[in-house]
């Protein structure tokens, strides 16, 4: 190398090592208030912001050329090699970040804890590619000179706590691929202008307060992919041009007040990618569509809870790709089609909530993958449980509620291929007992017998069950005991159960077995309208956890436990129609969760005691007990 090109070389790096180590003043003014506004960084990074050399920071990134800053990345979310680590900044956004004018990767997401409002100027920094805000606490609206970033591909605004219109200045971003609103408190309607956003591939507005329609126009956004609009107050059809959206693979349109019939597919080749559908929790009408089937890739549809007539088209039968399917909730009429039984990769099947008459076809049985079918309340009639739905071998929830079954509980449940998971038979015509080999099912997490005719004791088989979370035998006439169902999942660090309901039978004994098995996950109880007998034990304070306790309608006696209040987390308490006596304890004041509360109609006596929250129930909480004086009811005597 020549000594001129050495000399000119050593310039040129020289200066730009002078850029480098100096920072840009602009920069470094952004960056320096930036961090003046975090009180708080638990991942250390702007602790180590030291000197003039801002290209040297950690998650600073700069230009080799001018110096300028082009790239601040502070995410929450820190993933290295050695380890992962979700950090949090508390604080707010400084608007002076605006001020890295060639910035071109702007990285605040996730940090938690960050503060603040969009600055008014982030139009200035128009070289910006990719913003990403999301998951921190911003408030306000989203300015509309944020339609000047006409270079960004990328805004991630989601899961913070914006509010306002969206700006229709943000259709002007023709570069945008990704626009994630999420998760905020968006009002007013989706702009139009939207659909001059031709090259997104990513729209999810979910979860805001979005009214309106959804944009006429929207099938012009032919390179989008995934369109998420659920969990808002849109009303009106869904536009027709959605089957031009020839790259979809996710449309979830669900939980909004979408009305009409499904326009869609209009033709054969239509959304050919569309693998994941929902419409479910509006108030669409009409027929399914007889060309549903035309949606060749669909693996996942709900169409669940909305206005829905008709049979279900045999056509369906065709979507070979279908792995989980809920019609449940609506209007539907005619026999399951025999075709069903072609959708070999079936996993769920939810048909529940209809007026779908019997038989079953046989042809069901070909369902070789299916591990979930519920077919609750229709008019199917069954009488007895098809033998073929107990030898299906995935098969793990059964949900048959309401399906007009007769007899005993079937003994074909004994044994099936596969261990069931749940298993809800309510609201049928079941009569006898309930089996002892119940007891064996020792993966069963929910088990629904109510509202049947059973009239057995609790089994002692039932402290076999090990993974029981929910217990529901309510309304039935089962009699004697309730120690077996205190002694489930004692095996289960801190108990399996959450919920049980025994209440409307004609159980006697038993009460004092609260809390003597392990129930700190129980959250609620209903005893209820039982033949109970006895005192209430101490041992109740063990149920941490509970929020209903409903033991009302019994025959219960002797004082109030103190330990009642205990339960911290109680939030209903019913104790009314029993024969307790003495005063209500003092420290039921410590029940500051409680919003429930019926004593009425005991033998309690003496003053209610003054505070919150019993001062804030009214008089027919407490009437009917003769010796019971205080606010609400008569002042006591003297």
């Amino acid at each position: 190398m020549g000594r001129h090109c050495q000399m000119l070389w050593l310039v040129l790096a020289s200066a730009m090592m002078a850029t480098v180590e100096g920072c840009d003043p602009g920069d470094l003014k952004g960056l320096a208030s930036f961090r003046g506004g975090i009180h708080m960084d638990t991942s250390g990074r702007l602790a180590k912001w030291a000197g003039r050399g801002c290209c040297r920071w950690q998650g600073v990134a700069c230009n080799n050329r001018t110096g300028r800053v082009t790239e601040v990345h502070l995410p929450g979310f820190i993933s290295t090699t050695d380890f992962v680590f979700q950090s949090q900044m508390e604080g707010w956004l400084s608007p002076s970040i605006t001020l890295l004018t060639s910035l071109e990767v702007l990285d605040l997401g996730g940090l938690v804890g960050l503060s603040g409002r969009i600055p008014t100027s982030i139009g200035c920094l128009e070289n910006l590619k990719k913003l990403y805000l999301y998951g921190n606490k911003l408030t306000g609206p989203v300015p509309d000179t944020i339609g000047k970033l006409l270079k960004l591909e990328e805004l991630h605004l989601h899961e913070n706590r914006l509010s306002g219109f969206l700006p229709p200045a943000i259709g002007c971003l023709k570069s945008l691929n990704a626009l994630l609103l999420h998760s905020n408190g968006f009002t007013g309607s989706i702009p139009g202008s939207f659909s001059n956003l031709t090259n997104l591939m990513h729209l999810d507005l979910h979860s805001n307060s979005l009214s309106g329609r959804i944009p006429e126009n929207v099938g012009e956004l032919q390179l989008l992919k995934e369109f998420d609009l659920s969990e808002n107050l849109l009303t009106g059809e869904i536009p027709v041009s959605v089957n031009n959206l020839t790259s979809i693979s996710v449309m979830y349109l669900d939980t909004n007040h979408l009305e009409g019939e499904i326009p869609f597919p209009s033709n054969y080749g239509v959304m050919p990618m569309l693998g994941f559908l929902r419409l479910q929790n509006n108030q669409l009408s009409g027929k399914i569509p007889p060309n549903f089937w035309y949606l060749v890739s669909l693996q996942r549809v709900s169409l669940e809870n909305n206005k829905l007539q008709g049979e279900i088209p045999s056509s369906l039968g065709n979507l070979q790709a279908l792995t989980e399917l809920y019609l449940g909730g609506n209007e539907l009429s005619g026999v399951i089609p025999k075709s069903v039984g072609r959708l070999s990769r079936l996993i769920m099947l939810n048909l529940s909530g209809n007026s779908i008459p019997g038989p079953l076809p046989d042809e069901m049985s070909a369902l070789q993958n299916l591990q979930t079918l519920d077919l609750s309340f229709n008019s199917l009639n069954l009488s007895s449980t098809p033998r073929w739905l107990a030898e299906l071998p995935s098969l793990s929830r059964i949900l048959l509620a309401g399906c007009g079954i007769e007899g005993q509980i079937p003994d074909l449940l004994r044994s099936t291929p596969s261990p069931i998971q749940e298993l809800d038979l309510s609201a049928n015509y079941l009569i006898g007992g309930i089996p002892a080999w119940m007891g064996s099912l020792t993966q069963l997490y929910s088990l629904n017998l109510s509202r049947n005719h059973l009239s057995s004791s609790i089994p002692a088989s039932f402290a076999g069950f090990e993974a029981l979370g929910v217990l529901d035998l309510h309304s039935n006439n089962l009699t004697g005991s309730l120690e077996h169902v205190f002694k489930i999942g004692t095996n289960f660090p801190g108990g399996s159960l959450t919920y049980i309901d025994l209440s409307d039978n004609s159980l006697t004994s038993g009460i004092e077995q609260i809390g003597v098995g392990t129930l700190e996950r129980l959250e609620y109880l209903n005893l209820s309208h039982n033949l109970l007998e006895g005192q209430l034990p101490t041992s109740v304070a063990k149920s941490t956890a509970l929020k209903c306790l409903d033991l009302s309608y019994n025959k219960l006696g002797f004082g109030l436990v103190e330990a009642l209040a205990n339960l911290s987390n109680l939030e209903t308490l019913k104790l009314q129609r029993n024969h307790f006596t003495g005063e209500i304890p003092v420290e039921f004041l410590n029940l500051k969760n409680l919003k429930d509360l019926d004593l009425s109609n005991n033998l309690l006596i003496g003053e209610i005691p003054a505070g919150k929250p019993l001062s804030d129930f009214p008089q027919s909480c407490f009437t009917g007990n003769r010796g019971l004086c205080g606010k609400p009811l008569s002042p006591c005597k003297s």
